[in-house]
C-alpha cells in the first residue's frame, strides 16, 4: 500500500517561495492522482492543486501563477511550487492519492500524508 510523506514547509516572509515535496513509498505514482490540499486553523481542508499521469494536465485551484505542480520523470515524488507567498497561504499542506484522476473533494482520496506546515509572516 502506498504511503506518503510531505516535506519542505517552513517559515517564510511574504513574497517568498517554497517547494513542497510529496514522496511516495510502497508503490509507484504512475497510476495515481496526487492531490495537494491545505488547511488553515479553524477552516476546512481545501484543494490547491493536483497532478496525474493519466490526465493531460494538472490544475491549480489556487491563484494561477503562484502555484505549480510537477513530477520529475522517474521520480516517485510530486512537487508543489508556491511563489509570492501571502499570509493567507499559511496552513498545513497535505498530499493525498487516489487512482488515476484528479478530484477536488478531499473525501475522494484514499491515502494521506501527515502534512507539512507553511507559515507566512511579516
Amino acid at each position: 500500500q502506498v504511503q506518503l510523506a510531505e516535506s519542505g514547509g517552513g517559515l517564510v516572509q511574504p513574497g517568498g517561495s517554497l517547494r513542497l515535496s510529496c514522496t511516495a513509498s510502497g508503490d509507484t505514482l504512475d497510476y495515481y492522482a496526487v492531490g495537494w490540499f491545505r488547511q488553515a486553523p479553524g477552516k476546512a481542508r481545501e484543494a490547491v492543486s493536483c497532478w496525474s499521469s493519466i490526465e493531460p494536465r494538472s490544475y491549480a485551484d489556487a491563484p494561477r501563477g503562484r502555484f505549480g505542480v510537477s513530477r520529475d520523470n522517474g521520480d516517485n515524488t510530486v512537487y508543489l511550487q508556491i511563489d509570492n507567498l501571502k499570509p493567507e497561504d499559511t496552513g498545513t499542506y497535505f498530499c493525498a492519492v487516489r487512482e488515476y484522476y484528479c478530484k477536488r473533494d478531499p473525501v475522494m482520496y484514499d491515502t494521506w500524508g501527515r502534512g507539512t506546515q507553511v507559515t507566512v509572516f511579516s
